[in-house]
């Protein structure tokens, strides 16, 4: 087929973050774009994902400034939380950040398709609405994952974190299935607003990507905030009682826990199911991904795939990039590939934490004992003058040879914001003498970051 004869210069399956920027990023190469998404312009990040979330978090931390405001001098009467307020809230952002990435799309002239579309063909996709077949030179595909739910008896009534987001009420009780980042998210928030939360999960360990020192400071912490645990402990069934309640059974547990809400965090899968991928010969990885090269190209050679969907690193920020390179590349002249090194990432748990580059583990296992651990336990002023008794905890590892900084890690109030400074700092190879050289600025927490001997 000649290349006229196509209907675009490039067809883009799924409109979230990295869909987006590839697709305007194109346009503005002067590239034919249309676009194609099921649910809703955004992508998880925004309808589903970490601005919603992150919103509650926000509005979760209102408990423990209020509580802790008589120690400031302010008097606050009559306090009450309703979650009905604060979830309506949250959606209408969701619906102003989906108006304003359908307005980007509109801004560069590219075309959007609000149905579902299937690969038929290397240059070929079927809308499943109109039925519609449309050619294009190029394919994208951008449908980002999905969250797991197990089967188990009684899966049925429980919810992920796609529907958590529009509970009708605040439960009393919360069962949360996982201990990765967003079940610990998601307890952090229900806690914080005075649920009582149980997190159960198959292993021993949260967290499981995270230094090891930062996750026992919060589990140490979490638990000391009321969160419960049970490790070890598989889910068997979930049965719903007449009252609406839950009873939550779990293996080697004789008693069941009462829940009001059961969510389940126990990961998410890349989400391509029924893309027909099949019809232009690229198999899937074990998890559903799609494998691609460093210039995000499939086994197809006209089909490429960045974001969550493939086999690299999923956050937010990379498929943006990776949406941007490919652009780049194809239709703007540009070689260019992401560097996927020293990607600085962050859980917004209840005190956060954040991390960049080697954990120790990591670097025991790279350099052996040539490394050297600097770190500062401390207790920020805040807390202090809060009289809560939580600390926090910032881990520097070092190559003991060169000097160069291999990781920094923390947990504590504001983590993630002092980190994405740091990260620059590793990512640009500085040395431990760098950061000794740095005047402190005071008094922050983010000081001790050149003050850790």
């Amino acid at each position: 087929m000649a290349e006229q004869e196509f209907d675009y210069d490039l067809f883009v399956i799924g409109a979230g973050s990295g869909g987006v920027r590839a697709s305007r990023i194109a346009s503005s190469h002067g590239a034919r774009v249309a676009v194609a998404e099921e649910f809703r312009v955004g992508g998880t990040c925004v309808i589903r994902g970490c601005v919603p979330k992150k919103l509650l978090v926000y509005g979760s931390h209102f408990a423990e400034e209020l509580q802790d405001a008589a120690n400031y001098g302010w008097t606050v009467e009559k306090m009450s939380f309703d979650w009905p307020t604060l979830r309506d809230a949250v959606l209408k952002d969701v619906d102003r950040l989906n108006t304003a990435y359908t307005n980007t799309l509109e801004n560069n002239k590219v075309e959007r398709f609000l149905e579902r579309a299937t690969i038929t063909g290397p240059n070929s996709v079927k809308l499943a609405d109109s039925g519609r077949e449309i050619t294009a030179k190029y394919i994208l595909i951008a449908t980002g994952a999905w969250p797991v739910m197990p089967e188990f008896a009684g899966s049925e009534h429980c919810i992920t974190s796609n529907e958590v987001f529009h509970l009708e009420r605040l439960p009393k009780r919360v069962v949360i299935s996982g201990a990765g980042y967003i079940a610990m998210e998601f307890a952090g928030i229900f806690n914080a607003l005075g649920s009582n939360v149980t997190v159960v999960n198959r292993s021993e360990a949260v967290l499981r990507s995270y230094d090891e020192s930062l996750r026992d400071r919060l589990l140490q912490i979490t638990m000391a905030r009321g969160i419960q645990y049970r490790f070890n402990c598989p889910f068997e069934r979930v049965e719903k009682q007449e009252d609406g309640t839950f009873h939550v059974f779990l293996g080697g547990q004789p008693d069941p826990i009462i829940a009001d809400v059961v969510l389940v965090a126990t990961g998410r899968r890349p989400k391509t199911d029924g893309l027909g991928l099949e019809t232009v010969g690229i198999t899937l990885g074990q998890r559903g991904e799609i494998p691609v090269d460093d210039t995000a190209k499939t086994a197809c050679d006209s089909i490429y795939a960045v974001g969550d969907v493939t086999d690299r690193v999923q956050l937010t920020p990379v498929a943006i990039r990776e949406g941007q390179a490919f652009a780049d590349r194809i239709f703007g002249g540009k070689e260019t590939t992401l560097n996927y090194d020293c990607i600085p990432s962050a859980v917004f748990s209840q005190p956060p934490l954040a991390g960049v580059g080697m954990t120790e583990a990591e670097a025991r296992s790279a350099f052996g004992g040539n490394i050297r651990v600097y770190s500062s336990d401390f207790r920020p002023m805040k807390n202090v003058f809060g009289h809560r008794p939580e600390r926090g905890l910032y881990k520097m590892i070092v190559d003991a040879t060169t000097g160069k900084v291999l990781g920094i890690h923390m947990i504590g109030p504001d983590s993630p914001e002092i980190l994405q400074a740091a990260a620059i700092a590793v990512k640009a190879g500085l040395t431990k003498d760098d950061f000794d050289a740095t005047v402190a600025l005071h008094p922050s927490m983010a000081e001790e970051l050149v003050l850790m001997r």
